[in-house]
């Protein structure tokens, strides 16, 4: 393994934490801004949205003085802060002191939406003895335990919590010099993180994250990216796990700048995103794969004010597969005239089980600026997210792609699960030793190895180069009559494509129940004419046997935010499949085809599946993730 910084003038740290004071004893990084945040949706930064490397410094090292006031190295706390400078700093402050930090999106804290199931579960799996939360957060919260008919389990739970306002830790006056020698933060194998699961394939499942595999992980992608001090990066995406985290880590590592914007700001005006490129003249921005489609759709090219130039940019990095040629060819088609290089496009793939990166199919050896895309082959009209180093070859990252059930290596062009050996792997999940064991001891069959986390992704490897593409999740394959299989992704592609004036794109959820396929599709408006309804669906049904030959036996049309998504943008076919079941979708048509395509039944409203058999075998946990799930992200409910 080769732990050397491809960059010899500075030398790599054990954590990430202990870059930020080097950085800021630095002359020419002193004053540089280390992150930016753009306030209210727009690209107006005003001197209390920068913090600079020094600023960041003094403020971390300050905040961790303050918590070890009144907490001891190693507690668990709860960080309930809204996405912006403070939750940056709060997050490296913990590191700093030593502190195990579970960062989560604070719920409505009067609690009365149904939002809090999430805060719910990690309050009582990871058993913090600290939340920290802004002061008026704080006092929602004290307000609510004062109400008869609050939820006695959340209120027990909230009431045994140390709350620690984030002015408290910020403003009072501190020594924060630090001497280098004494640090004292998390230590390279210690857990410093618990970062959540998105949710996408089942309930989310608490991660541990050592603060030694975090800078792995984000060293890596460095090289992968080719980032320096002189990127600038443009994120928008959540900042409590995953990517959004990643990137900030990132950031530091690389002594970069990193401007910042909400999800919500986003998805109110997608254009947003395009004008901070433009304005910080960004290199590098991580986004969903679904963000194409809709900047291209409500980005508003034509009709805003500002100017667009995308020339900077070099690593468009688009994340949560599955990633379609189409959708990246249709935007490279919008904005190539805006100077968007076809070079920068950059298929990703990452996981919480191994930090968040893994591998991308971008390469930094185009030397004339004008490669033209597609440079990626590709595979059922999906790109690679991968380039598979030969056996011969020394890497970091080992990829590997095996028979889920024999757990043997199978031969490039047969699809298997995909399963990843690193320093970058996290140490399993918290509670479940277990599923732990299954999911992050993985060895091959009948061979000495290292071990695998195995991803629960299907994958195939094509071509000389090695390209690994990633085709769907393991638990989501629907088993046909035939025998063969397909993904779920495929059937609600040609759905889509079926009347795509109206349907929302990446608002479809396709699974099967009982031997038959079920297709949900959220409508663009409430359509009441039963008429166009039904002609929707039959439409659904034919484009889909014409592309896939499958035939759909239910397609159920839903009003807009029906569909279940994770904080990420990914479809919850899961918890679509449970509100189906229990028969709270908010249906606005179901019709069912027999064999031959005729109707069978039809209903209008919510739906009546789930007053049958399989509905009731819905259980109770289940129908409150769903609950979750749906409120916990209401950003999403727009997109």
């Amino acid at each position: 393994m080769n732990y050397e910084n491809y960059d010899p003038i500075f030398p790599d740290q054990p954590v990430v934490d202990q870059y930020l004071p080097i950085w800021a004893s630095l002359s020419a990084f002193r004053s540089k801004p280390a992150f930016i945040w753009s306030e209210d949706g727009t690209t107006n930064v005003s001197n209390g949205s920068t913090l600079t490397y020094a600023q960041l410094n003094d403020s971390v090292q300050s905040i961790s003085i303050q918590l070890l006031h009144s907490l001891q190295r190693g507690d668990t706390v709860i960080i309930l802060c809204t996405p912006g400078l403070e939750l940056v700093e709060i997050i490296f402050g913990c590191q700093r002191a030593g502190l195990l930090s579970v960062p989560i999106f604070p719920p409505d804290p009067s609690f009365s939406k149904q939002n809090h199931h999430h805060l719910l579960r990690a309050l009582s799996q990871t058993k913090p003895k600290a939340a920290i939360a802004h002061h008026d957060y704080i006092t929602k919260v004290q307000q609510y335990l004062s109400l008869p008919s609050k939820d006695k389990k959340l209120a027990q739970m909230l009431q045994n919590l140390k709350w620690v306002p984030t002015e408290d830790v910020k403003h009072k006056n501190a020594d924060s010099r630090l001497d280098s020698m004494s640090y004292d933060g998390c230590k390279p194998d210690e857990t410093y993180l618990i970062q959540y699961t998105s949710g996408a394939t089942g309930i989310p499942k608490p991660v541990l994250v050592t603060a030694g595999s975090a800078a792995h992980n984000v060293r890596t992608a460095r090289k992968a990216y080719d980032l320096h001090p002189n990127n600038v990066i443009v994120s928008w995406l959540p900042q409590y796990h995953d990517c959004g985290l990643m990137f900030l880590l990132l950031t530091i590592v690389s002594g970069a700048t990193c401007v910042l914007t909400s999800p919500a700001a986003f998805v109110n005006r997608p254009r947003l995103w395009i004008e901070l490129i433009t304005q910080f003249k960004a290199t590098c921005t991580p986004v969903p794969s679904f963000t194409l489609p809709l900047v291209v759709k409500r980005g508003g090219v034509e009709t805003g004010s500002s100017p667009i130039n995308l020339r900077s940019l070099r690593n468009l990095i688009i994340i949560n597969e599955p990633i379609y040629k189409a959708s990246v060819e249709e935007f490279l088609h919008v904005f190539k005239p805006f100077g968007l290089n076809p070079s920068s496009i950059s298929p990703s793939y990452g996981l919480a089980e191994n930090c968040t990166f893994v591998s991308t199919a971008w390469r930094n050896d185009d030397n004339s600026g004008n490669s033209c895309f597609p440079v990626f082959p590709s595979h059922n009209k999906l790109l690679p997210i991968a380039r598979l180093a030969s056996e011969e070859e020394e890497e970091d990252m080992d990829i590997i792609v095996v028979n889920e059930h024999t757990h043997e290596p199978v031969d490039d062009g047969i699809e298997g699960e995909i399963w990843v050996s690193s320093p970058s792997n996290a140490s399993g999940y918290l509670g479940h030793p277990f599923l732990t064991q299954d999911i992050f001891k993985g060895r091959l069959s009948n061979k000495v190895s290292r071990c695998f986390v195995r991803t629960g992704d299907k994958g195939i490897v094509k071509g000389e180069e090695r390209f690994l593409f990633v085709t769907g999740r393991c638990a989501e394959v629907i088993k046909l009559p035939n025998g063969q299989d397909i993904h779920p992704h495929n059937i609600e592609t040609a759905a889509y494509n079926s009347c795509p004036q109206f349907i929302r794109g990446g608002c479809l959820a396709a699974f099967d129940v009982s031997r038959m396929i079920v297709l949900v599709a959220e409508m663009q408006r409430s359509e009441k004419d039963n008429k166009i309804l039904r002609n929707i669906c039959e439409r659904i049904r034919e484009n889909v046997f014409e592309n896939e030959k499958v035939d759909v036996g239910m397609v159920v049309l839903v009003k807009s935010g029906s569909v279940p998504k994770t904080t990420s943008g990914k479809i919850q076919r899961w918890a679509a499949k449970q509100y189906f079941l229990g028969g709270k979708m908010n249906a606005l048509l179901e019709l069912k085809f027999d064999n031959n395509g005729g109707f069978l039944r039809s209903s209008n409203g919510r739906g009546s599946y789930g007053e049958g058999e399989e509905g009731r075998a819905v259980i109770a946990e289940e129908k409150e993730e769903v609950v979750y799930s749906l409120s916990s992200a209401p950003w999403l409910a727009r997109l």
